[in-house]
């Protein structure tokens, strides 16, 4: 401004020089007031590009840790294509794979097969077996003395010895009905009489129940494709037409449905039990259901097991299956269908959730995120040590004093495990990947602690997995059902055949038993299934039907 006013001449009179003083101060003020107008918008501009720019950070490190997501979901999928499978290397450790350099086991140096200064296994007994006698002489030109040429004389003493064979033909069953002439001259008697016919599975069917048995075994039995299972009959010289296969299985829902519904009974009845579920393909079309994805169910008891297919997942099948007023304990994994269920919402019944699935996700962590791997394998230690502390538990009866020794040193490890959980998920620098992990373990704890007060409850849900497995074989081999009476039909062999598993009754035998009682009352199931239900066998005949196949001795790996 100084400058400004020692630019103006000099000449001219005050009120002059006032009032260009004057229109000076006007535009110094006008020029004030554009360039405050201007700090103002840049003030806003300012503002808006730092919430901009924290916009953009956040979104950033939003971008980082679904990055960072990715890449473990991505090293976990590789794993799962390209990493080493169970069946063809040996783990270094029982970590689900997930090598721990600190720890060394004996058995990750064994080699498979027999062992070192070990007895070996016993040999198997075939004495059940029937057996068939096959002589077998000299040849005539070693039947005499090869240097006087006189005649060798037969002993009564023979070498003898036993090999296994099997003999697998199809036959052709010719029925001869005897016909009987009067010999009187009664009246009203007949004059010719034919024997009984002989009972049909299928009346007027062409084949007899030993191969029908048969076509069930294989194909719900071995999860063989019906297509496979007529091939193999043709290399016996049976030729089987596929639709007569189709509808002689189709006439033998009805005969089955029976003893399926004595086991749904008796499988609610049990108090501790076990569940798991797996995709069933079934190529139906039904009103209100999109695709032909349906769900099968495995629920084992006590004493037995039962599948059901149903066309959904959701709680609804499990709430149908149990009573509601039943008390029990039930293994699960964390399926969310399990606790929405209204016996669980009114605490009759108690959900026990397995260690496996909590043990796979810590190994997920330390195989997503590698810089991981010591936080999980800690953890992997401490569920190990859990396992073993229960195992030795459960070798001592109850009341010895071995056995609450082992307890009490279960119980005060599960508390220091709840413990450690609780200080990490305090540290507020915990990982994402670890926090998640921990939180699942912290809200299923009273779940997965209950076998500790009832040494009676698994640590885990394998025996269910284990169930499923075959099943699963067959929706591979035979994609599912293309049916409704074939749903019907799997449901029904599935229980039958793993509840004879569990009670070591031969399917064959019972099969054949069974179907021979349906076709002795005209091809219906017998009037009272009761006596063929595993529970309700005699001593007899469950000695009949048992699997004649004597227990071979365990290699003792102590």
């Amino acid at each position: 401004m100084e400058a400004t006013l020692a630019e103006q001449p000099q000449s001219g009179s005050r009120s002059d020089r006032e009032t260009e003083l004057s229109v000076l101060v006007a535009d110094l003020r006008n020029e004030l007031a554009k360039l405050r107008d201007e700090v103002a918008s840049l003030r806003q501009q300012v503002g808006y590009w730092k919430s901009i720019h924290a916009r953009a950070v956040e979104k950033n490190r939003k971008l980082e840790q679904e990055i960072d997501l990715l890449r473990a979901e991505n090293r976990k999928l590789k794993d799962k294509l390209f990493g080493r499978r169970t069946e063809k290397t040996k783990p270094k450790d029982r970590s689900n794979h997930l090598d721990d350099p600190q720890e060394t086991f004996e058995e990750s140096k064994r080699q498979r097969g027999h062992q070192p200064n070990q007895p070996g296994a016993s040999r198997r007994d075939y004495s059940h077996l029937h057996v068939v006698e096959e002589t077998v002489p000299l040849p005539a030109e070693a039947c005499v003395c090869p240097k006087c040429g006189k005649p060798r004389e037969e002993m009564t003493e023979t070498e003898d010895s036993e090999v296994v064979e099997i003999d697998v033909r199809a036959y052709r069953r010719r029925i001869c009905r005897k016909r009987y002439r009067c010999t009187c001259d009664c009246p009203g008697v007949p004059c010719t009489i034919t024997a009984p016919a002989v009972p049909k599975l299928i009346p007027k069917g062409r084949y007899g129940i030993s191969v029908w048995v048969h076509v069930l075994l294989s194909k719900f039995g071995s999860h063989r494709a019906t297509g496979n299972l007529i091939d193999e009959l043709k290399r016996y010289d049976l030729d089987l037409p596929p639709g007569t296969v189709t509808g002689g299985l189709k006439r033998l829902v009805p005969l089955l449905e029976p003893i399926y519904e004595a086991l749904l009974e008796r499988n609610a009845q049990s108090t501790y039990r076990q569940a798991d579920e797996t995709r069933w393909p079934v190529f139906v079309e039904q009103e209100g259901k999109k695709g032909h994805r349906w769900w099968l169910w495995a629920f084992l008891g006590e004493d037995t097991v039962v599948f059901r297919i149903a066309p959904t997942r959701s709680h609804e099948v499990p709430e149908e299956h149990y009573p509601q007023d039943v008390r029990a304990f039930l293994m699960v994994d964390r399926y969310s269908a399990y606790k929405a269920m209204v016996q669980v919402k009114l605490g009759v019944v108690i959900l026990v959730f397995c260690w496996a699935h909590v043990r796979r996700d810590f190994v997920e962590v330390g195989k997503g995120w590698p810089e991981l791997a010591d936080w999980a394998l800690s953890w992997l230690r401490r569920i190990r040590d859990i396992y073993r502390l229960n195992r030795q538990r459960l070798k001592h009866d109850p009341n010895s004093s071995e056995f609450q020794e082992h307890d009490a040193a279960l119980r005060e490890s599960v508390a220091r495990m709840h413990q450690q959980a609780v200080d990490e998920l305090a540290d507020k620098k915990l990982r994402e990947p670890c926090r998640k992990a921990l939180e699942s373990l912290q809200t299923h704890w009273s779940g997965l602690t209950v076998f500790v007060d009832d040494p009676k409850i698994p640590m885990d849900n394998n025996a269910s997995e284990r169930t499923v497995r075959g099943p699963a074989m067959g929706r591979k081999n035979y994609y599912g059902s293309g049916s409704l009476w074939s749903v019907s039909l799997a449901a029904a062999m599935f229980s039958i055949l793993a509840t004879l598993k569990h009670w070591n009754v031969n399917p064959r035998r019972w099969l054949t038993w069974y179907l021979e009682s349906c076709a002795a009352v005209g091809s219906k199931p017998p009037p009272d299934i009761e006596s063929f239900l595993p529970w309700n066998l005699s001593d007899e005949r469950r000695s009949q039907l048992a699997n004649r196949v004597s227990p071979v001795e365990p290699i003792d790996s102590s």
